[in-house]
């Protein structure tokens, strides 16, 4: 099988189908043998810069062919992609980079960093730079994604795996040539690996500056698209649309559907399955750290209702208390994983250490429990419980209790300070169209929840709750709440 280093991927492809579309951003496009060789010009313009082998490159561009044109010209170079947010608060973006010590800084002011280099966003290389193939160059991390993680203090997590690709290797249901929308921000990791990898694979690769509901139903006709990466947040809006206008597209030739990221409430999922067909859904859940991976078909699903799947053959996972040891099946304790590779095969971090347990198990902060059959099934968020008047409340179940009224398009439930309870529960509800009001809500909650995780304050407001990535930032939406 073909592996091949990722300096090489775009020539591969280039010279098997120069004129098809490789990217297509709303409509705008580049063409296989156009990507190739405007990136080669503008990994000479980065080396100019300073950019050597194995450095590290911050990309700071928003979803667009230039996002990709900079990744694919710094693995030209044997270097290694670090992407994060064009919108990221300054003070956050400087711990970045203060952690990686980029050699070149992309999608900021030239001079905004001293000491490093920097192009600003539509940066164009010099025309007389040539275009010809570079050397071969291969990164030994293919690429170091960014996360706040439970503390809130960035950190980078980069991949053990060398920047190379076996273009003939199954994964991810992706097929070889065939057809990827990637409707999230790709500075995520999920958006980002799903989208290179179906560039890997020779695949058309379709992209939105932001999520649109009907956009992207539109795009999966006009591009016919095979396979679409979603959060949950996405299937809401997608769902939340008028029938007419949600069944207007012919989106038939979608052979695969992944959602991750966040829980998806189980009404929604059998609502697209209905919709799709049960072997259209798949959902996935694993770490950017890549210690673990579950996975399941939506076939699967409903006789596993709420599952994430079971391990895939490349890991193990287990349940432990507060004590460190296992618990029997059907006990909610917090989830371990472990590559069969061992401890620290699959990423290793900067500006953080890994919350483990002995024999090389770590934890990325998930309460769960598994079935007899060996099945996952996730609670919460360690870090997002809530004690209110000496109970554990985890905030997502409370969220899918809230996020199944119809009107609500995303809700993020947090802990507010309490005299008697020591907190408690605040709800902030996305209710574009004001469909929602206390009193109905109370109602709704009363027949799904027990009392004491129906919240006490609602909140109604009409911007997302969570991002395109489908991510909520209870921290930073409790930390305004005290302040205010």
């Amino acid at each position: 099988m073909p592996v091949l280093s990722l300096s090489r991927i775009l020539s591969f492809w280039a010279e098997q189908q120069p004129d098809r579309v490789a990217i297509d951003h709303e409509g705008d496009a580049i063409s296989w043998a156009d990507l190739d060789a405007s990136t080669n010009r503008l990994a000479r313009a980065y080396e100019a810069l300073g950019v050597k082998q194995d450095d590290f490159v911050t990309i700071a561009l928003p979803n667009s062919i230039e996002f990709f044109s900079a990744c694919f010209a710094v693995w030209k170079l044997g270097a290694t992609p670090q992407p994060i947010s064009a919108k990221l608060p300054r003070h956050e973006r400087d711990q970045i980079i203060e952690l990686g010590k980029p050699s070149l800084i992309i999608g900021v002011q030239p001079g905004e960093y001293e000491g490093t280099p920097s192009v600003s966003l539509g940066f164009e290389p010099d025309a007389a730079l040539s275009d010809d193939a570079l050397p071969e160059r291969t990164a030994a991390s293919l690429k170091a994604m960014t996360s706040g993680g439970s503390t809130g203090r960035p950190k980078l997590i980069v991949s053990a795996q060398p920047a190379t690709w076996d273009t003939e290797l199954p994964f991810l249901e992706i097929q070889q040539q065939g057809a990827m929308l990637v409707p999230g921000p790709l500075y995520h990791n999920g958006p980002f690996v799903w989208a290179m990898t179906a560039l890997f694979r020779g695949c058309t690769v379709a992209i939105t500056t932001r999520f649109d509901a009907e956009k992207t139903l539109e795009t999966i006709e006009r591009v016919q698209i095979d396979i679409v990466y979603m959060v949950p947040t996405m299937m809401r809006r997608i769902w939340s649309l008028p029938e007419d206008v949600r069944t207007k597209y012919d989106i038939s030739c979608l052979k695969t559907l992944w959602h991750l990221a966040a829980p998806c409430p189980a009404w929604l999922k059998e609502c697209f399955i209905d919709w799709l067909g049960a072997e259209v859904i798949w959902e996935l859940y694993a770490g950017t750290e890549g210690q673990g991976t579950t996975m399941i078909r939506g076939d699967e699903w409903l006789e596993h209702k709420g599952s994430v799947g079971r391990p895939v053959e490349a890991c193990e996972i287990k349940i432990v208390d507060e004590t460190g040891q296992a618990v029997p099946a059907g006990e909610v304790g917090e989830v371990f994983l472990r590559p069969l590779t061992g401890q620290g095969s699959t990423y290793r971090y900067i500006g953080a250490e890994a919350k483990a347990i002995d024999g090389g198990w770590e934890s990325l902060g998930d309460l769960g429990w598994m079935d007899t059959d060996g099945y996952l099934y996730l609670t919460d968020r360690l870090s997002d419980m809530i004690l209110s008047g000496g109970a554990n409340i985890y905030p997502a179940e409370v969220e899918a209790a809230i996020d199944a009224y119809p009107g609500v398009r995303s809700s993020a439930v947090i802990g507010l300070p309490d005299e008697d309870m020591g907190a408690r529960l605040h709800a902030i509800i996305d209710r574009p169209d004001g469909a929602v009001d206390d009193a109905s809500m109370l109602a709704h909650l009363n027949e799904h929840l027990v009392r004491y995780k129906i919240p006490k304050s609602f909140e109604f407001v009409s911007d997302p709750v969570r991002d395109d990535a489908g991510k909520v930032r209870r921290k930073a939406l409790r930390e305004a709440r005290l302040t205010a």
